[in-house]
């Protein structure tokens, strides 16, 4: 699989830079160095990739950017809860909290649902996983320009889905955790993300008439 870090567009990395000043309050920090030390080590490695997701849900760069500052204010003042071992699924779940609000904020007007019934690990085609899959060469091979495109254009919840799975990477299992899913639902979006990303390749390399 490949790491989301690649398709950033540089802002997270300027954001890293400062998220220890940004993304934290000074008085907070200040009446508990240690936990401060704490929070940056465990959370600061995995802001690219918090902001790759921002990013991909928003589909606005400055959004994503006040969405990941959110949401790590957020886990720091609850980072007493925070329980382990993954924390990367940990800071993905308030993300999403944070972007629904941002979606909850510019619902002018009705956005479209998609039918999400809760599905068993039954009615989900089960499949070995190899090494590399046709999604995962398509990232690998084509600019990223053209990625972020091809991925914004797959519906809610299959691109938040996709974009865990492909590109940062975690577990069916992580995923679930992360968005609050059954594994097999989990695994039944990413089947037909998968499948709606690769009709759009396909569709992209038929010779135009």
């Amino acid at each position: 699989m490949m790491s989301g870090r690649w398709v950033a567009t540089g802002r997270a990395s300027a954001l890293s830079e400062t998220a220890g000043k940004k993304a934290m309050p000074v008085s907070s920090l200040d009446n508990d160095p240690d936990k401060a030390r704490r929070f940056r080590e465990m959370t600061l490695p995995y802001l690219d990739d918090v902001y790759t997701l921002a990013r991909y849900l928003l589909r606005d760069a400055s959004d994503a950017e006040d969405a990941v500052q959110e949401c790590y204010l957020r886990a720091l003042k609850h980072f007493d809860t925070y329980r382990g071992p993954a924390i990367k699924p940990w800071l993905f779940a308030i993300l999403r909290n944070v972007c629904r609000a941002e979606f909850a904020r510019r619902a002018a007007s009705p956005a479209t649902t998609v039918d999400d019934t809760v599905e068993t690990a039954e009615q989900t085609p089960l499949w070995h996983e190899t090494q590399e899959t046709p999604e995962a060469q398509i990232l690998r091979e084509r600019d990223a320009s053209a990625v972020r495109r091809l991925i914004d254009a797959l519906a809610e919840p299959f691109r938040e889905t996709f974009v865990l799975r492909e590109i940062n990477n975690l577990s069916y299992r992580e995923i679930a955790d992360a968005v609050g899913a059954p594994v097999g639902t989990v695994m039944s979006r990413l089947a037909r993300a998968r499948a709606m990303l690769r009709s759009a390749w396909m569709a992209e390399q038929e010779p135009t008439k």
